[in-house]
């Protein structure tokens, strides 16, 4: 038996109890959501943006009918492509100098320049106090994989002087942050030399979500639309993506690792919308078609009336049902 939760009563747990508290104290939680009666998959998505950057976080969504899930690699880049790098790391800058020095109070006037001639400092000096400065609250954090810091440091140096750092090497490093390089020589000059792949594509977004915090925002919160991979290949092509079944099951993995990750992660939640045939038991793309995956989400022990709003996988409606009321719809 499974009993619906209203949309708006899990809206306002996860604002609660994860945005406002937990994720945005340093904590990661994966969630999965099942918009059923009368809640559009774009209804969910449109609430759960307002809601995510109303708390302050960055919003990232990825849509499997336009971007390979399973790839985390592709995860990345495509996250990375709805990231303002200058903007966060601009916002990174002021809010390590703003208690050491005097800032400009326009952004198109933030510079070394600027900010020397507001402190009564040489150019070179203050140069050098910043270089050091980022070099402690940026190179050295270790929860960040080293070529993103690398990446994060030479957005900061550009923001400080972009003739240091140069508008075709900014190019390169966000190219190779959204997948879109080509020739890995063109990083050279950052001594960035490893490209984004599955081996290190989940460090790299874990990273994100911790630099997003030290830009001055709450944490991560990326949305993952999966309903795609719950569907057959048409007959005629239509110009979006399908998947195979062993697609399927890398999805799967890559989500169960989400969920086995959650502890080395921070400042980070994963929210994925899927459709109702994920959680049938006869479905052969569901999550029943993986165990390890099946296994960390599924709840053994249910109340037959009351739907858990901390749940791993809620059912959403927004249709008004009688207390206590519940379908049979087989849990296994």
């Amino acid at each position: 038996m499974t009993v619906y939760l209203d949309l708006r009563e899990w809206l306002a747990v996860v604002k609660k109890e994860y945005l406002q508290d937990f994720v945005q104290s340093g904590g990661a939680a994966v969630k999965f959501a099942i918009p059923v009666e009368c809640v559009e998959r774009a209804q969910l998505l449109a609430e759960l943006k307002n809601l995510v950057e109303a708390e302050g976080f960055q919003f990232a969504a990825l849509d499997a009918a336009s971007a390979r899930i399973h790839m985390i690699n592709q995860v990345f880049h495509q996250v990375a492509k709805q990231v303002d790098w200058e903007g966060l790391a601009h916002s990174f800058l002021v809010n390590t100098l703003k208690d050491h020095y005097k800032l400009p109070e326009r952004r198109e006037e933030f510079g070394l320049v600027q900010i020397a001639s507001l402190n009564g400092v040489e150019e070179r000096e203050m140069r050098l106090a910043i270089n050091s400065r980022l070099k402690e609250s940026l190179f050295r954090d270790y929860a960040m994989t080293q070529e993103f810091r690398i990446a994060m440091l030479r957005f900061c140096q550009a923001q400080l002087d972009p003739v240091e750092v140069g508008p075709d090497l900014c190019q390169a490093i966000k190219d190779w942050l959204r997948g879109d390089l080509r020739l890995m020589s063109a990083l050279k000059p950052a001594l960035i030399f490893q490209k984004i792949g599955r081996h290190n594509g989940r460090h790299l977004l874990l990273s994100l979500a911790h630099w997003t915090k030290l830009a001055g925002k709450s944490g991560l919160v990326l949305v993952l639309d999966i309903s795609r991979y719950m569907a057959d290949r048409p007959r005629e092509p239509d110009g979006s993506l399908y998947y195979s079944m062993p697609a399927v099951l890398e999805c799967h993995e890559v989500l169960r690792q989400f969920i086995d990750g959650t502890d080395e992660s921070e400042y980070l939640m994963v929210v994925v919308i899927s459709l109702p045939q994920f959680t049938g038991p006869h479905e052969r793309r569901g999550v029943y078609a993986y165990d390890a995956l099946k296994l960390r989400v599924w709840d053994e022990v249910y109340d037959l009336r009351c739907a858990n709003p901390l749940s791993g996988v809620v059912r959403l409606t927004t249709c008004t049902r009688p207390t206590g009321t519940a379908e049979v719809v087989g849990r296994g």
